[in-house]
């Protein structure tokens, strides 16, 4: 359920759903934020979790409430997931999939799905679920009215804040999680003396809570799920000082009196080493970093948390211009559904997905899952896993086209242990070498296929993530980095030079059995062969590799094996509809779902390039034809990829009607996270990369300017996107219209550059900025 926000009320708050404040607020008069573009701010608490603020590290996560008596940081640590190390491949499938395909090939899809539920899906059914850590409670000690009440993020200093009056004394309490130092940090300050009370809660088992010289302690085990027992242990320490105060320890809790200011260092961590390795010491390791957070001092930890923070935030500015709707608080901005009257709102939404991405995945710690880093479910939607049918890939577009390569670490290095995983289900399920991922994984790297075979069954997980791994390439062309994740492309190419089967009727070769994400066909299934996304997929795993083995000057018998393999795919096909076929029949008119949430079909438009209005104008009108079919509104992520397609499109004005809805109350909560419904977060990094799609678009050696442009947006600038090619661009427009392109190429080459129907081919050389003037793209 989409739940709205509480804007301009006076309430008393219980504190039921999220824990927050028990003491009435009198009329805010907070001022708004000086900057409308990257501050979210709220006159009165949290009351549900879709309205509390977001702060994290990369590895620990927390949820700000901004309560007032009492405060509740909800708590995530990366690696704390249900279950332990397992292998979930049914050791009835590979003597199974031939009768399989067989039944595909004949036509019976539906007996075809039905035997792959029965023999082919993975045991257990379903993965492992992310799991919640606990709270920290804070409670202050004799709180009664609060007054003045005013609560933020600001996205500049990664700073959750509140601030509020209780009986004369004024309270500001800041949170941030700092990178460097492994920690999260409370700062309560009140300009009189006050007491407070600090605990930890959790809904895991086997939880201990101690407190000794200024010191909480919380252990505990994570639990089991369909049969695969729990093998993590964790642990959370808080240090608490206080300045002017005394702190002791009461049993379970830490309490503080007449203390003017007090600081809790947090800290967590779990026994998970790697996927098949559970034997670290937590509580040892928590120890050991909060003696380092102590000796350093938070001054200290404040100021080198903020320059890691900005080093990269600061990469990219966005400004779109501000109307007096950008002076309300962000409830409100997203409750009046009016973003073509506040383009700072968009401007905000943009800042927040960087924001999101810095704070949810960096080196280290684990890739975003489906909710970043931030769940407080022990039973999450979808588990809050990696769903790699579209989910984890929308969760990197922004990475590369937006400046924070460093964000894709975790990613990295989990598409490392997929290649070891991914092995042996491809040997033990398929008999197939190179390697394999479905349409899910999780923390244990599990790569068989679940759920279902009508959502499961579908090999090319693994393929389409390997075509992130060669954009990191593309947008830096470091032949080191590629060089290193070669044999992991080259394992994805290799499970389908072994498992792709060939067509009788045309002799080319098709995936079976396969399907079209998540969609049923008109023949009571969704179990196919040769979807059209598998072949648009293929296409680019298959040129990625030949390319990558031509720049590394090696494999070149694999690169042609699988050149000869690429051309036997099927290509692109027009229906009768004149819509860009989903499957190789012409099913697209009579299947039951015809707004259904996916649209992968669409993929050689977006996040490929194999389709485009200049280089494939029948196909893109194809590509129009079936987008105007699906529809425009649909889930929170699906909504995002439509506007991306449309801006691939080159069609602002209509790209920028999707963001509208998005940025809705529909399809955004309170707090700006993405409602899918409920909270998934790749709309929100779907939605940051659709705006950069509007404003930047890069091929090959190719760069599109302002390609979409809407209306909307009619003045404005962006500096520091990335292109393809080791590529910084800046852009200011007027009146719709280019008034300055500015080009920084870190490698060398040749660029043909696009704004409407002007080109200009242009040398770029390390070190020397190019500046293009107006519409003519003249050099300045």
């Amino acid at each position: 359920m989409t739940e709205l926000p509480h804007a301009n009320r006076r309430t008393i708050l219980k504190g039921a759903a999220v824990g927050v404040a028990t003491a009435a607020l009198s009329p805010a008069v907070a001022a708004a934020p000086r900057s409308t573009a990257t501050t979210l701010w709220y006159r009165q608490p949290a009351t549900l979790w879709t309205e509390a603020l977001p702060v994290g590290n990369g590895r620990l996560g927390a949820m700000v409430s901004g309560g007032v008596a009492r405060e509740r940081l909800q708590l995530n640590e990366a690696t704390l997931w249900s279950g332990g190390p397992y292998d979930p491949v049914n050791p009835s499938a590979r003597a199974t999939l031939p009768e399989v395909r067989a039944l595909i090939a004949a036509g019976r899809y539906a007996d075809a799905e039905k035997l792959a539920n029965a023999r082919v899906m993975a045991t257990p059914l379903t993965q492992m679920a992310y799991q919640p850590l606990g709270d920290l409670i804070l409670e202050l000690v004799g709180a009664g009215e609060a007054s003045e009440y005013r609560r933020s993020l600001n996205l500049e200093t990664a700073t959750a804040e509140t601030q509020f009056g209780i009986g004369g004394t004024r309270f500001r309490r800041e949170v941030y999680a700092a990178p460097d130092d492994d920690v999260i940090v409370v700062r309560l300050q009140g300009d009189k003396a006050f007491g407070l009370s600090v605990g930890m809660t959790s809904p895991q088992s086997g939880i201990d809570i101690s407190a000794s010289d200024g010191v909480l302690t919380m252990t505990g085990r994570n639990g089991a799920r369909t049969g695969i027992a729990g093998a993590l242990r964790f642990a959370a320490r808080a240090h608490v000082s206080a300045v002017r105060g005394q702190v002791t320890a009461a049993g379970d809790r830490i309490e503080v009196r007449n203390a003017r200011s007090v600081t809790i260092l947090l800290t967590m961590a779990t026994s998970f080493r790697r996927f098949d390795d559970v034997g670290a010491d937590p509580e040892a390791s928590t120890n050991a970093m909060l003696e380092r957070a102590r000796a350093k001092g938070e001054p200290r930890i404040r100021q080198q948390a903020l320059r890691a923070h900005r080093a990269l935030f600061d990469r990219v500015r966005l400004d779109l211009g501000e109307t007096p709707a950008a002076l309300r608080p962000t409830d409100e901005r997203v409750a009046i559904d009016r973003m073509a009257d506040d383009p700072a709102l968009a401007a905000l939404y943009f800042n927040y997905g960087r924001y999101l991405l810095i704070a949810s995945s960096r080196k280290g710690g684990q890739p975003a899952n489906l909710q970043g880093i931030w769940n407080d479910k022990v039973d999450p939607p979808w588990q809050s896993k990696y769903t790699v049918n579209i989910n984890t890939e929308m969760n990197y577009w922004p990475a590369e086209v937006t400046a924070l390569p460093e964000c894709m670490a975790p990613f990295v290095a989990m598409m490392r242990e997929l290649a070891i995983t991914g092995e042996r289900t491809a040997r033990t399920m398929y008999g197939a070498r190179g390697w394999v991922c479905h349409h899910n994984t999780d923390l244990w790297r599990a790569t068989a296929p679940v759920d279902g075979a009508q959502w499961g069954l579908w090999p090319t997980g693994g393929a389409w993530l390997c075509t992130h791994l060669w954009d990191h390439y593309d947008y830096s062309r470091d032949l080191d980095f590629l060089r290193s994740v070669y044999p992991i492309l080259r394992g994805a190419a290799l499970f389908f030079l072994d498992t792709l089967q060939v067509d009788p009727t045309t002799g080319g070769l098709l995936t079976s059995p396969s399907l079209s994400p998540e969609n049923i066909h008109p023949r009571g299934a969704s179990i196919c062969a040769g979807p059209a996304m598998d072949n648009q997929i293929l296409r680019d795993l298959f040129d990625q590799v030949g390319r990558a083995a031509k720049l590394l000057d090696t494999d070149a018998a694999f690169a042609a094996e699988v050149a000869a393999a690429r051309a036997r795919l099927a290509p692109d096909k027009i229906g009768a509809a004149g819509q860009l076929q989903e499957w190789r029949e012409d099913w697209d008119m009579a299947a039951p779902e015809p707004k259904h949430r996916h649209v992968s079909h669409l993929y050689a438009l977006f996040p490929s390039d194999q389709i485009s209005p200049d280089h494939t104008p029948d196909l893109s009108a194809a590509a129009r034809r079936s987008l105007e079919l699906r529809g425009d509104e649909s889930t929170g992520w699906a909504t995002a990829w439509r506007a991306n397609l449309w801006a691939r499109l080159k069609d602002g004005d209509h790209a920028h009607r999707i963001l509208a809805y998005l940025l809705g109350p529909a399809r955004t909560y309170p707090n700006l996270f993405d409602s899918h419904p409920p909270f998934q977060i790749d709309g929100n990094f779907g939605g940051t990369r659709a705006m950069a799609e509007m404003l930047l678009q890069s091929r090959d050696d190719e760069l599109l300017l302002l390609p979409a442009l809407p209306r909307a947006w009619g003045q404005g600038s962006i500096t520091g996107l990335r292109a393809r090619g080791g590529l910084d661009v800046d852009l200011r427009w007027r009146g719709g219209r280019l008034d300055e392109a500015v080009l920084r190429a870190s490698v060398a080459g040749r660029r043909q550059v696009r704004l409407n129907d002007m080109k200009i081919d242009i040398d770029l050389i390390p070190g020397r900025t190019v500046r293009l003037r107006g519409e003519r793209l003249i050099v300045a």
